[in-house]
């Protein structure tokens, strides 16, 4: 088997607990050497300034390739273009440009008067500085606010047009659903890397809160696996989530796939070991430089 290039995913902390868990995060998964890593922006914007210091903080503690996050939530194109500037200006070069979620209490997404309108529209003003990376979201699953998946590729196709280099997906429990939305883009004439996105089972119940509000599918053989495991205790669900992510895992790279994208939910452990299960390797010298 193919060993896989990864990516990781953090969250920026709300507190100082939660600061000693990211940064834990980040020095177990660092030496994983991933290709880049993430950090998400809040709904509604409302980690703007944490998810700036956490881009920041990691690539220069650790020297990765850190992708920010950022969204047209509640911001003018002004202090949206603002933000990615103070991002260049300390040496990230890499953005994952998203519309983002309704912020809290609204039911649906609406943009900011003096706002950008999509994802398209961010992307495109990003593109046309010429110094940034871009990524963006891709829903094998139909999204939310989607009229069906049709809906979604031709959304990404825009989205790889405006600028867009890769694509990173939401997160699914079967690899069928990532190969029939691949090859719909492959159709559509998308030729951009579309990178898989993993969530390994912290918690069942979180997970599916999670899919519910993302659409993702939850099979009923996922839900009999995790009620039996849950009877014999946290031990057996560890022990099923990580052979449902490796075995997950290795038949995407037996589909072709040779990029994976994990979200950690700044816990490492089960992100490593899966990552340990599929040939992907600490390697020397790139611990925390401070």
């Amino acid at each position: 088997m193919t060993t896989p290039n990864v990516s990781f995913e953090f969250f920026p902390p709300k507190t100082l607990e939660a600061s000693f868990k990211l940064w834990e995060t980040a020095k177990v998964l660092a030496p994983l050497a991933p290709d880049f890593v993430s950090v998400t922006y809040g709904a509604g914007g409302t980690t703007r300034k944490l998810t700036h210091e956490a881009v920041t903080t990691i690539n220069r503690q650790f020297g990765l390739q850190v992708a920010a996050h950022l969204t047209c939530v509640e911001a003018t194109r002004a202090e949206t273009m603002e933000i990615v500037q103070s991002y260049a200006d300390a040496g990230i070069t890499q953005i994952v440009a998203l519309r983002g979620d309704a912020p809290k209490g609204a039911d649906r997404f609406t943009p900011h008067d003096d706002g950008f309108a999509n994802s398209v529209e961010l992307i495109e003003a990003i593109a046309a500085r010429g110094d940034m990376t871009i990524r963006c979201g891709a829903y094998p699953e139909p999204h939310p606010d989607s009229a069906d998946g049709d809906a979604d590729v031709t959304w990404l196709k825009r989205k790889i047009e405006a600028g867009a280099t890769s694509a990173i997906t939401q997160f699914f429990f079967e690899p069928e659903t990532f190969f029939r939305f691949r090859d719909k883009c492959v159709a559509a004439g998308i030729d951009a890397p579309i990178i898989p996105g993993l969530l390994p089972v912290q918690s069942w119940a979180g997970t599916k809160r999670f899919a519910a509000t993302c659409n993702t599918t939850v099979p009923d053989w996922a839900e009999e696996a995790f009620q039996l495991a849950a009877l014999d205790g946290p031990d057996a669900q560890r022990a099923l989530a990580t052979d449902l992510s490796v075995d997950l895992c290795e038949k995407l790279i037996a589909g072709g796939v040779d990029q994976l994208h994990f979200y950690t939910l700044n816990r490492p452990e089960l992100t490593r070991d899966v990552c340990a299960a599929l040939g992907v390797r600490p390697k020397a010298g790139l611990e925390a430089v401070a």
